[in-house]
């Protein structure tokens, strides 16, 4: 993968992540519902892939915590409703 579309993929995925989270801040997305979840997991596979080609350990790190406790609430929060 190019260097362009890996920090492409990168930026889109940071922007995912600060979007939803100041939408959940403003009150306009609730963390308990799919929608938050989903945004941050989107948001961190896409960091990761940018991750991918331009190796950083620690951020590596931090997104697969990130991913796995988005994954955690979206399938939480997919039982709770059922």
């Amino acid at each position: 993968m190019p260097d362009n579309l890996a920090n492409a993929c990168g930026i889109l995925g940071a922007a995912i992540l600060v979007v939803a989270y100041f939408a959940n801040q403003t009150g306009r997305l609730r963390s308990d519902a799919w929608p938050f979840p989903a945004a941050n997991i989107a948001g961190a596979l896409l960091i990761l892939v940018s991750l991918m080609v331009n190796w950083n350990l620690p951020s590596v790190v931090i997104e697969v915590f990130w991913l796995a406790i988005s994954l955690y609430g979206l399938i939480r929060g997919l039982f709770r409703t059922r």
